[in-house]
């Protein structure tokens, strides 16, 4: 899909994506404890044993059948600007109102900016933007989203802009609701990316449907999400040793993988795959 044609979308139907009155709810959870692939940063062929798999939404690969397959949206951030490629959801392409540019890329993450979702019209104008995005994962088969980087607001925590983020918790878990609501009349599942510290109040009126937990083993987190989502939780770890722990502790329950820290492909010097 080329981003020509993205902006056509964004310009003449976004609004009708967020707003559109909502269907008979016909989605649901991957299913609990089945083979998992985290294929973001590449698609290649499933592994043996792989039902349920996440891909990138800009990818341009069809939904896998017979898997169950999420769309990844950063929505919460931007994607880093890549040479040769244009996107709608890279930093330049984003409305520059909505980019956060003062206080410069994700320390983490080189080249993602956050998204300004400080009052309830900059949410809503972010979510517009994204609607486009949600509705090519539902046209391309998928069966529901993840929406990165939920806890956004703590990025620069720890360093001197810390106090400079200009919203917090609450204003991104309105925002998720916006994003949540919208993907559900797409009929797609939304999964809770992160963010251990939601209560079951928060995590119900955002709309979260399951959680993708990144490195719970790791911070011994797993338990907050079960609390949640029962056995609708996915882990995803990127230290064997990590790895080994949740499987020890919830792999007999829950998916668990582990995998490289980029996401890389087979053909990629560090590419890593394994799972309980």
């Amino acid at each position: 899909m080329r981003v020509a044609g993205m902006r056509t979308i964004v310009a003449a139907a976004a609004a009708a994506a967020v707003l559109a009155p909502a269907s008979a709810s016909a989605y649901g959870p991957p299913p609990a404890n089945a083979g998992f692939d985290y294929q973001i940063g590449g698609d290649y062929p499933l592994p043996a044993g792989v039902s349920v798999v996440s891909r990138d939404w800009f990818s341009g690969s069809p939904a896998p059948d017979p898997a169950y397959s999420i769309c990844y949206v950063n929505a919460f951030q931007t994607q880093p600007d890549e040479r040769g490629v244009d996107r709608p959801d890279e930093r330049s392409s984003w409305p520059r109102r909505l980019v956060l540019d003062e206080l410069g890329d994700d320390p983490n993450w080189g080249g993602e900016y956050l998204i300004d979702i400080r009052s309830a019209r900059l949410r809503a104008r972010a979510a517009r933007w994204v609607a486009p995005m949600v509705g090519a994962c539902a046209d391309a088969g998928y069966e529901a989203v993840e929406f990165d980087n939920l806890d956004s607001w703590t990025r620069f925590n720890g360093t001197p802009l810390g106090r400079e983020v200009p919203f917090g918790k609450r204003d991104a878990l309105a925002y998720a609701r916006l994003l949540a609501a919208g993907a559900h009349r797409h009929d797609l599942a939304v999964g809770q990316k992160n963010t251990a510290q939601l209560t079951r109040r928060q995590a119900d009126r955002a709309g979260f449907d399951f959680a993708i937990a990144e490195e719970c083993g790791r911070w011994r987190e797993c338990g907050r999400y079960t609390d949640l989502y029962g056995d609708e939780v996915i882990v995803i770890e990127y230290r064997r040793r990590d790895f080994r722990r949740a499987c020890e502790r919830v792999g007999d329950r829950l998916s668990v993988v582990l995998r490289d820290r980029l996401v890389g492909t087979p053909q990629k010097r560090r590419y890593a795959y394994d799972s309980c």
